[in-house]
């Protein structure tokens, strides 16, 4: 947590504003205006928006309220900072097999007998995430082994091969989906969310055995159908279930095949047109933390707009749209194995603003969700924890005018958003300052010219500063120094906030020092405090004049 002096939040009468009704506007504006895309903004010292409640948009979402488990387990809970407050899903990948430990079977190598089914660990599974308040999100499709011959392992550890006859797979998923049903009731179950496959054109989670693009696509269609029919003849015929698409780089085949399949093409399991399907996902991975994205990988925007225009192509015009797992891929420097990042985001405050940007962005192209590896490490709130609790809070408002008319950045980026909820009269804004680099960046004065529901009145002003201020990761970086603690001593990227992993390296000494030195003084330094302060509105416009911080993010709460 580094000290600063910030300039304060100054809140002060605009010298002339013309006063208008009190309440929204009824009339919905489009995102680009909302959003200021039309509108090239002069040069200045100071960054500039106009924000106008009474021009209002869609309602905002939740966006970082899904969260991705590796195995078929349920999630821990952190009473400090509870990342269930905001998340509303847990996915759990290629849970129903792939693996002698996800098959779920007494014994999944016996391949005498195919229908031994145990689905104890993914019941357990289950019941974990609902305590915890979230709703499942089930990965299935990845084939067991003994349903496969000559099963064989991608990249990913799992079985690619479809199964030898797709009617024993769809006896083992509905047999999956009846134990769902069963255990938890069929109204409970209709209310998760179910997908098939993770990145379905990826060679190495799906292929047919013979290599052929052509074959694979077919098998996927096919394994889709039958999916998803077992489910629906388990559950219902309102069961929630998608697909999730690589999408972001070229997959094995095109992607928008499968969707063509899924609007006009005969099902294989039951031999109509067409096949239910409500979500689209994607993955999305930045290439590298501080660097611009590759060439060869599309940006998120690119991504999903991409995934839209294929499904709307083909008629389908009302689905979810999500990404099942992303962010940032590998870090500025590597472990002793490779550059990836563990948790795929760093420990620096540029998380912060990265994620800020996403959100913002999400809104402006109507993508409803993005599943996160995660948001606390060792008890510490990561930069991500803190973009998702807040954003979170944007949930269910609606959307107002915030149009930037003056810039002070040439390789920065400062963008705004704000919601208004009429209500709570609760006005909502938050802007990052955003630049490719781990390194410092030089702060930017912001000025918001505000254009009030009500003509006069005292607000009071809720200031929250993600920053170094709320961040353990700076004096993480000097105690690497003070304590030598190097790159080689971490297997991934040491610009992950997983800090701990280096422990397996670390002598005794180095270890107790750690835990009851270091850690203690990272959680104190991970606490954000909040700033308060009143003003007045008067002539219906309220100006706040403030400064954000390099690769940071600010939210402003005004109450009225």
């Amino acid at each position: 947590m580094k000290v600063k002096k910030f300039i304060s939040v100054v809140l002060s009468v605009a010298i002339s504003a013309t006063a208008i009704l009190s309440g929204c506007s009824k009339i919905e504006t489009s995102i680009s205006e909302l959003a200021g895309d039309d509108v090239e903004p002069n040069f200045s010292f100071v960054n500039s928006f106009d924000v106008d409640t009474t021009k209002t948009g869609k309602e905002l979402t939740s966006l970082f309220n899904n969260i991705n488990l590796w195995n078929v387990w349920a999630p821990g809970k952190d009473e400090s900072y509870n990342i269930f407050e905001f998340t509303d899903y847990v996915q759990l990948m290629q849970c129903s097999g792939g693996t002698e430990t996800r098959d779920l079977f007494k014994d999944p190598l016996d391949t005498s007998v195919l229908d031994d089914y145990d689905f104890t660990k993914l019941l357990n599974a289950c019941q974990g995430i609902l305590d915890t308040g979230a709703k499942p999100h089930l990965k299935l499709g990845s084939v067991p082994l003994k349903y496969s011959t000559n099963a064989t392992n991608g990249t990913f550890s799992m079985n690619v091969y479809p199964p030898d006859d797709y009617d024993v797979y769809y006896k083992y998923i509905y047999a999956l989906a009846s134990a769902l049903v069963e255990e938890f009731g069929k109204k409970e179950v209709l209310t998760w969310r179910f997908g098939v496959m993770t990145e379905f054109e990826n060679k190495d989670w799906f292929m047919h055995p013979s290599g052929d693009p052509e074959k694979t696509k077919d098998a996927y269609c096919k394994l889709y159908d039958y999916t998803v029919q077992a489910l629906i003849d388990a559950i219902g015929k309102k069961v929630f279930v998608g697909a999730h698409a690589m999408a972001c780089s070229e997959g094995m085949w095109d992607y928008s095949e499968f969707i063509k399949h899924v609007a006009e093409g005969t099902n294989y399991a039951n031999g109509k047109k067409g096949t239910r399907i409500c979500y689209l996902a994607s993955s999305w991975y930045h290439s590298q933390a501080g660097m611009p994205i590759y060439k060869t990988n599309l940006s998120f925007v690119e991504t999903m707009t991409n995934l839209q225009k294929a499904a709307n192509k083909y008629g389908l015009d009302d689905l979810i749209y999500g990404v099942d797992e992303g962010r940032i891929l590998i870090g500025s420097k590597p472990g002793y194995e490779k550059f990836d990042l563990n948790t795929r985001v760093v420990g620096h405050t540029y998380q912060a603003a990265f994620d800020a940007k996403l959100y913002k962005q999400a809104m402006d192209t109507g993508v409803d969700y993005f599943s996160s590896w995660g948001f606390v490490t060792s008890g510490m709130p990561t930069m991500s924890y803190y973009i998702a609790k807040h954003t979170a809070e944007f949930e269910g408002m609606t959307r107002v005018k915030a149009v930037q008319t003056d810039t002070s950045s040439f390789n920065s980026e400062t963008k705004a958003l704000a919601a208004y909820d009429k209500d709570t009269k609760t006005l909502r804004i938050m802007a990052y300052n955003y630049e490719e680099t781990l390194d410092d960046v030089t702060a930017k004065p912001l000025m918001f010219n505000i254009k009030m529901p009500q003509n006069d009145g005292k607000v009071k002003i809720t200031t929250r500063y993600i920053n170094d201020d709320c961040n353990y990761f700076d004096e993480w970086l000097e105690d690497r120094k003070t304590y030598n603690i190097t790159d080689d001593m971490f297997k991934w990227s040491p610009d992950d906030p997983a800090i701990s992993v280096f422990l397996d390296k670390a002598d005794d000494q180095l270890k107790n020092t750690f835990y009851n030195e270091m850690l203690p003084k990272y959680k104190e330094a991970a606490k954000l405090t909040p700033k308060e302060s009143t003003a007045e509105i008067k002539d219906g416009v309220l100006t706040v004049n403030d400064t954000i911080d390099g690769n940071s993010v600010v939210f402003y709460e005004i109450q009225f």
